[in-house]
């Protein structure tokens, strides 16, 4: 049976997990619960050999309109939790199946950096995204800063966090902050179509590159990268996955990965 969530939706479209964030109302704030939603529903999906990847997209207007301030801040123990829970969700996020955001509004704050770790982001036309936390008087969170760079280049980067200024979709594409816009309409098609393509592939292959992706993004040392390549290389060629691969190219069918 699958398992029912407080402030989120999940969908199945095919091999293809859709989480929809449900607190249209508050134009999905972000809350301690709503992360805790999200890491059960991706975990299941990463043990979940039938599903290949996941699309994360918004109900209503909004995607995710940044952090519930009460929800978050009302008590000292939820910001503790908050801490830990954001600690965890990079390294979980980077870890995962292939991940595809569907931004379908408002993507501020939070609603924003909780995104930029994952693989494929795609955003409705005239999506409005920003990185707002100057104005708070704070700075961002969930290593944001490191792929706010890594996305966008340094003077872009410094720009949309320095200023807090807010762009849509359009413009964010341009500087690289999302990487394909679309109609509304055809946005969470578009996105499932995305996350299938990346989940059809291999799975450990998959696992292994997104792995070397993460480590070697900020890496100075060609040799490490390589070395890290190397180690991979040797791991996915030992794989059913790879032996799969090859003898479906050899007789001109379709892979089966299981």
């Amino acid at each position: 049976m699958a398992a029912t969530y407080e402030q989120i939706l999940t969908e199945r479209r095919d091999r293809v997990l859709l989480i929809t964030l449900n607190r249209p109302e508050r134009l999905n704030a972000w809350t301690p619960r709503m992360m805790g939603d999200l890491f059960d529903a991706i975990g299941g999906a990463n043990d979940d050999p039938s599903i290949g990847a996941v699309v994360v997209t918004g109900a209503g207007r909004g995607f995710c309109a940044g952090a519930d301030m009460e929800a978050v801040f009302t008590s000292p123990a939820e910001g503790e939790d908050v801490m830990a829970s954001a600690a965890d969700w990079v390294t979980f996020c980077r870890s995962s199946k292939p991940l595809v955001a569907a931004i379908n509004g408002p993507a501020i704050g939070v609603g924003l950096t909780m995104v930029l770790p994952f693989d494929q982001l795609l955003a409705a036309e005239g999506a409005k995204l920003s990185m707002r936390f100057v104005k708070l008087g704070i700075v961002p969170e969930l290593a944001s800063t490191h792929f706010l760079v890594s996305r966008c280049g340094w003077g872009a980067a410094s720009w949309l966090a320095l200023s807090g200024d807010t762009v849509v979709a359009e413009e964010g594409a341009r500087l690289g902050v999302v990487d394909r816009v679309c109609a509304a309409e055809q946005l969470v098609d578009e996105a499932v179509a995305t996350a299938a393509v990346l989940g059809g592939n291999p799975p450990l292959a998959v696992r292994l590159i997104k792995d070397l992706l993460t480590a070697n993004a900020a890496e100075t040392d060609l040799r490490a990268a390589q070395g890290r390549e190397l180690r991979s290389l040797a791991e996915a060629s030992a794989s059913p996955d790879h032996r799969e691969a090859v003898q479906a190219f050899m007789e001109k069918r379709a892979p089966d990965f299981g």
